[in-house]
């Protein structure tokens, strides 16, 4: 058998998430993009439903806090999360589940202090309002933002999650977020991306993505794509390939410009009425999206 050249390991990324058998949201919306930039996903699910909510009557079970905790307990056994370099996680069911999380992301960092932690706080949108269950919010606010490297709120969770009361410009946004940098998890190196920012000063026909750290602040825009109903697992597709670029050492705007450009290159080629990304169909716009949109840097007044 002819010598093989050393196995080296690729990056881990412990992913606590929800999970459907069909369709594309939570876990199942970000293991192909991690696989494809190169990262080994731990899928860690938070929920088991036939398919999401999206499609209407769904079948499966919550998983208890204790659930997660259990599983949490077997990767440790096999000693899995000391060789974690980043944590994600999106949707929570309950709190509980929340402090299991942070739990592991506090342990992921006793191996490796620089592990990165990208929580999408999800908790609701424009229209539909808030849509988690209570003690959520207050969760994200108190816990998950103080061990989070990345948040993905979009516009109407960061005004959540500020707690400032709405905010009508960019200017006022980039200084609500330099304001919760501070209580973030290393606050010189964390990051805060909205995406769906929708301003008085932004085009209407454009969908902004704003991206903000101590020392910088750049803006993507792309065309709004009108599709009606939007597809499910926009942002759990985002956060994925986010936190892929950003592991495998991109800067911070090459990183968000793969991120944006691969979400509107995908949902660019969602069929009207379809309720998922065509991830499987499209993959390869997930490493090599068809339109490249630059981040540009944002002068602030």
């Amino acid at each position: 058998m002819p010598d093989l050249p050393p196995f080296e390991e690729p990056p881990r990324v412990l992913s606590i998430q929800s999970h459907v058998a069909y369709g594309h949201v939570g876990n199942d919306a970000a293991m192909l993009p991690l696989q494809m930039l190169g990262i080994e996903p731990v899928a860690v699910h938070t929920v088991q439903f036939s398919n999401h909510t999206g499609y209407g009557e769904f079948k499966g079970q919550v998983f208890t806090a204790a659930h997660v905790q259990d599983v949490l307990d077997g990767l440790r056994a096999r000693g899995v999360l000391e060789r974690c370099t980043a944590v994600l996680s999106g949707y929570l069911g309950d709190a509980g589940v929340g402090e299991a999380i942070v739990s592991a992301v506090q342990e992921v960092r006793g191996a490796r202090p620089r592990a990165l932690y990208l929580c999408d706080p999800v908790m609701g949108d424009v229209g539909r309002g808030l849509f988690v269950r209570p003690g959520i919010p207050e969760f994200l606010r108190r816990r998950a933002l103080s061990q989070a490297s990345v948040i993905t709120p979009n516009h109407y969770e960061f005004e959540l999650l500020h707690g400032g009361g709405p905010l009508a410009t960019v200017d006022a946004t980039i200084a609500a977020a330099r304001s919760l940098l501070g209580q973030m998890h290393d606050a010189a190196s964390a990051l805060i991306v909205i995406t769906s920012l929708r301003t008085d000063d932004l085009p209407q026909d454009q969908l902004a993505t704003l991206a903000v750290n101590a020392d910088s602040a750049w803006m993507m825009q792309t065309p709004f794509v009108d599709l009606q109903p939007l597809p499910n697992g926009m942002g759990d597709v985002f956060s994925a390939v986010l936190l892929g670029r950003l592991i495998r050492g991109e800067a911070v705007p090459d990183a968000l410009s793969s991120a944006v450009s691969t979400l509107y290159a995908l949902v660019s080629r969602t069929r009207p009425g379809q309720r998922d990304l065509p991830l499987v169909a499209c993959r390869e716009q997930l490493t090599h999206p068809g339109q490249r949109f630059a981040a540009r840097l944002w002068q602030v007044g």
